[in-house]
């Protein structure tokens, strides 16, 4: 399976990692992603440090990024995994319908799964997702293994590429020809 071998990556987390990435394909025009913000209300305020110690979310949110790479629309969730079992309530019903819905327009959506036990990012396509969520609603696992996943969509560390998963929508793409 492919390591995570970049120094950069150390102390960082996922959400970090794929900002800084999301910078560089901009800059070189290959992708325009979005984070989507979750949408909180404050409850209390440290005004003096400026930080929200107490919210609630206002509503449901979807995914955590959303844009076009390549004229393809793409919109994805980033999840850390320290186990080698990896639980589905860690993904929302509400974000496998967006991410539905969201294909059936064209687009592409996915997850990025980073074991951080294993320092390996893993390039989740929706169907794969949709089939561990459909064994769930069936009675079966609540989880999937790490032994489950498909060798060919581990991200290999890129130099100056934090989370190449221009590499998987690659793949994803070929799989789906």
């Amino acid at each position: 399976m492919a390591t995570w071998n970049s120094r950069g990556l150390r102390g960082s987390t996922l959400e970090e990692m794929v900002n800084r990435t999301n910078e560089q394909y901009e800059s070189k025009g290959l992708a325009l992603m979005q984070k989507i913000p979750t949408p909180i209300t404050p409850i209390k305020i440290d005004k003096e440090h400026r930080h929200i110690t107490l919210a609630y979310f206002d509503k449901i949110s979807t995914v955590d990024y959303i844009g076009v790479v390549q004229e393809i629309p793409v919109c994805f969730d980033a999840k850390e995994c320290n186990a080698d079992t990896f639980p589905l309530q860690n993904v929302h019903e509400h974000q496998m319908q967006f991410m539905e819905k969201f294909e059936k327009q064209g687009g592409i959506a996915f997850l990025l799964i980073y074991y951080t036990g294993r320092n390996e990012m893993y390039y989740m396509r929706f169907e794969e997702i949709k089939r561990f969520w459909n064994r769930m609603e069936e009675g079966g696992r609540k989880s999937f293994r790490y032994e489950e996943l498909n060798p060919e969509f581990f991200l290999n560390a890129v130099q100056g590429v934090f989370v190449p998963y221009l590499d998987g929508i690659q793949k994803d793409l070929e799989v789906r020809d």
